[in-house]
């Protein structure tokens, strides 16, 4: 598969370890299969960068798809919570995120791939309000297609830095690429404004409901 990195400088040769521990999983090469999206991401300080491209095989490896159907978006949610250190300090969010941590985490150690949504910070804010206990998980899981931000397949161990192998690096124009991301996320966020106004259904479920009746993974509500 061809996988695409954004950043603001050429990356020959991906550092392991060489990231964030506080981005969405945690320290890991973070890629996508759209060379659009990186593009978006290189410029996301409103500066130039690049789309560097990448050959990788999977095989032989330890994946964590998350959107796989074995899977729902609180596995996603539980490891977010994990290793996100920002979310409100209400008491609900609080005992919402051990919730999550307790029933919900997989913790992604024995993984060398994790393959799964990527949280701009508008969808950070989308899972921050259904932590809080103000939107659905009807409405969570529908925000999250909103601004159509794709899969990020993130590359955490030592093993799989040994099968990504450097293409080449297409420049990406900050004058372009900042105002498509910026528009993608406005576009995103009125779409989220307008399903929160909209009527909730009797039957939808919210975080207090999840912890009242100790919903585990693999009850069919949560599909």
């Amino acid at each position: 598969m061809i996988v695409y990195h954004g950043s603001d400088h050429i990356i020959e040769v991906p550092v392991y370890n060489g990231s964030k521990r506080t981005n969405d999983y945690g320290s890991g090469f973070y890629t996508t299969e759209s060379p659009e999206l990186a593009k978006e991401w290189a410029c996301s300080k409103n500066k130039d960068g690049f789309a560097n491209s990448y050959e990788s095989d999977l095989s032989g490896l330890n994946v964590l798809n998350l959107n796989a159907s074995e899977y729902n978006i609180l596995n996603w949610l539980a490891i977010l919570a994990k290793y996100r250190t920002y979310w409100q300090k209400t008491s609900i969010a609080e005992d919402a995120k051990d919730y999550l941590q307790q029933n919900f985490f997989i913790d992604p150690t024995p993984y060398d791939v994790i393959i799964g949504y990527r949280a701009d910070d508008s969808y950070f804010a989308f899972a921050q309000d259904f932590i809080a206990g103000t939107i659905s998980l009807a409405k969570l899981s529908e925000a999250m297609r909103l601004g159509k931000q794709g899969e990020q397949i993130v590359f955490k161990s030592r093993e799989s830095f040994s099968h990504i192998r450097f293409i080449s690096a297409e420049p990406a124009d900050a004058a372009t690429y900042y105002e498509k991301k910026t528009t993608r996320d406005r576009s995103a966020q009125n779409a989220y404004r307008s399903s929160k106004r909209s009527a909730d259904s009797i039957n939808e479920l919210f975080m207090i409901d999840i912890m009242r009746e100790r919903i585990e993974n693999g009850d069919p509500r949560l599909r």
